[in-house]
């Protein structure tokens, strides 16, 4: 059916999550529901939710709790918990959340349309947390476009296969499925033609797309996209160093816009701490393909997932942490402190860390980030970058407003991912330009465009 009215969705997560959500928007708009930026103006609003880390899932309940009140005054109000939690919860979500009216799992989507016509009906507390051996496909439609965005993810697989001992998400998004490629690249063909320029292709895992199906594999994808017209840039993630092969990599070598950065979860320098984790690796196959990385691609930037704190992590287990950095020397790494989860098996592991002893060691490792990100920035001063253009700065770097009343301070990222900020009089979003990098900066840099005049 076809109903009136305003949708809010609120994203909570990763990257895949932001691709989710576009699809529920998509599915939302099918049923003549208007996408709102204002929560207070909504008649349904979605919140699409992570279980990842316990802060994320508490971020969840906390944001739908705040509807009890509001649907007593606007009863015809529809919540609707999505994603990972809604998985993982089904209807014990609604012990907490009494007010919610659809629990919607990570494979439920294409049975979405049909849940609120039920609610429209009178259906109270609609619960679907099954299974589905098809991914739901949705194309792209002028209501998910929004104006002037170059870049977007496209999630070509969905579920894991891997079973790490710290990760729930084999049990809330299942096993591993891939995409048709047909399917991927009619969406980025439909995508490039909107205006967008990078796209960054998503899975848990990516380096095994279509090993399942028997189909091409990611290389030979990564081949068929960088063939589409329109379509500058090419990233992706996540990539799991087990399945790293020497055809990826020739594949970031050799297709031209297939970026020259990687994104490669470690999680522990310890050998020990990596089969506790069941990564499927040890430390030193894991720098072996760093090296053969490196060897092929040698000004490739690396960034890594690591994990601090896991049960049982001695600090001689974190040290060989410490040195993995020290050893490769990342462009950039996202940490954190082991969350436990009540349904990934490290939460009965013996030998928990201390809260306290964890945020310290976490400290540490950032703190050593940080000057191999600051000396990979500084190795960039006096180097020219192609930046696609994003946008305008939400932040003016000091004493730009005495460098031309003509000018905006504009954004952009290199195909390392570094964010680079230019003055210019005429850089629009989605224009590719050579700038010269002036000043370095812990998570960014300042340059101006080639040819342009000196600006200081």
């Amino acid at each position: 059916m076809k109903y009136s009215g305003y949708a809010y969705v609120y994203t909570i997560g990763c990257q895949m999550n932001v691709y989710d959500s576009e699809k529920l928007a998509l599915i939302l708009s099918s049923y003549g529901f208007e996408k709102t930026d204002d929560m207070d103006k909504a008649d349904i609003v979605v919140c699409n939710t992570c279980s990842i880390r316990h802060k994320a899932e508490e971020k969840a309940f906390s944001f739908l709790g705040r509807f009890a009140k509001i649907k007593k005054k606007k009863p015809h109000l529809i919540t609707v918990m999505a994603g990972c939690v809604a998985q993982q919860e089904g209807k014990k979500a609604f012990e907490r959340i009494p007010h919610l009216d659809i629990v919607l799992g990570t494979q439920a989507f294409s049975r979405f349309g049909k849940h609120i016509d039920a609610v429209k009906s009178g259906k109270l507390r609609v619960v679907d947390i099954e299974d589905s051996s098809m991914i739901y496909e949705a194309m792209p439609d002028s209501t998910c476009f929004d104006e002037n965005k170059i870049s977007r993810f496209v999630t070509i697989m969905q579920g894991c296969e891997n079973f790490c001992t710290y990760c729930v998400v084999p049990y809330v998004r299942g096993r591993e499925r891939s995409r048709d490629p047909e399917k991927i690249v009619e969406e980025i063909t439909l995508l490039a033609e909107s205006g967008v320029r990078e796209v960054t292709l998503l899975g848990q895992n990516v380096n095994s797309y279509g090993q399942k199906e028997g189909g091409i594999s990611f290389p030979q994808l990564l081949a068929r996209i960088n063939e589409i017209n329109g379509i500058y840039r090419i990233r992706f993630a996540t990539s799991h160093p087990k399945d790293l092969s020497m055809d990826l990599i020739y594949a970031i070598r050799d297709l031209d816009k297939v970026c020259n950065h990687l994104h490669l979860p470690v999680q522990s320098g310890s050998n020990q701490v990596l089969k506790k984790m069941n990564r499927g690796y040890t430390r030193e196959k894991y720098i072996n393909r760093i090296y053969d990385l490196k060897k092929q691609c040698p000004d490739i930037a690396l960034s890594t997932d690591m994990i601090v704190g896991f049960p049982s992590e001695s600090k001689n287990d974190f040290y060989d942490t410490m040195n993995l950095l020290r050893e490769i020397e990342f462009d950039s790494i996202f940490a954190f402190a082991y969350s436990n989860r009540s349904s990934a098996p490290a939460a009965k592991f013996p030998n928990q860390i201390d809260e306290k002893e964890k945020l310290d060691r976490l400290n540490q490792l950032l703190a050593l980030q940080e000057q191999y990100t600051e000396k990979k920035n500084k190795d960039l001063v006096g180097k020219v970058l192609e930046v696609l253009v994003e946008g305008k700065s939400g932040k003016k770097r000091d004493g730009f407003e005495q460098i031309g009343k003509n000018l905006e301070q504009m954004t952009g990222r290199s195909e390392s991912n570094k964010i680079v900020h230019f003055p210019s009089e005429h850089a629009k979003i989605g224009d590719r330009i050579n700038i010269r990098i002036k000043d370095a900066y812990p998570h960014s840099l300042w340059g101006h465009p080639v040819g342009d005049c000196e600006y200081r």
